[in-house]
């Protein structure tokens, strides 16, 4: 983990947070996740955590538009023992790939990716779980500005849409988690 959050830094990205980590290892256990989608791999630091959590034959689905991130991702895997073909990277954005796997295939779907894309991604996420299935949303506090009301940035009403639709879903039972920057977390029903 050190070695993958240090390459993290030197190529910019912030990987997720000790807590994040530790609350998807958990989650990812608790639904007992044979399938896991994974928006924004970076270094490969939460699908170590992801992959820990989940069943042994289980396959991490990872996705990032930087392939050299995913290098070090693989690397990640190698290093923490798990076998080539626990994890499937997916070099693209995650609006050109999302569509293309399989409704109902996954067991969670984790995004820690572009704020941008959260509600199309969340979209996205519905179709992709299983009933019964997690997804979760990693950064949605902003360093606290979706919580400030002077705060109108872009990215920042982005999340808000986000917070807003996952709450108001009568698909979902959310919690909003108070690890790293924020971890928002549902159950499709």
């Amino acid at each position: 983990m050190l070695w993958a959050r240090q390459r993290a830094r030197e190529a910019g990205v912030t990987p997720a947070s000790d807590g994040t980590c530790a609350a998807l290892r958990l989650l990812a256990a608790t639904a007992d996740a044979k399938s896991v989608v994974e928006i924004g791999t970076g270094t490969g630091v939460s699908g170590v955590h992801l992959l820990q959590g989940m069943r042994p034959d289980g396959v991490l689905t990872t996705v990032d538009p930087e392939p050299e991130l995913q290098q070090f991702a693989r690397q990640a895997f190698q290093a923490a023992g798990f076998a080539p073909n626990r994890a499937r990277l997916i070099a693209g954005r995650a609006l050109d790939v999302l569509p293309r796997l399989a409704d109902g295939g996954y067991d969670l779907v984790f995004a820690d990716g572009d704020p941008w894309e959260s509600v199309e991604v969340f979209a996205e996420s519905l179709r992709l779980l299983r009933s019964g299935g997690l997804v979760c949303f990693a950064g949605v506090f902003a360093e606290g500005r979706t919580v400030d009301p002077a705060v109108h940035r872009g990215e920042v009403l982005k999340l808000r849409e986000l917070l807003r639709a996952v709450k108001e879903s009568p698909a979902l039972l959310p919690a909003l988690l108070p690890v790293g920057d924020g971890l928002l977390c549902a159950v499709k029903r």
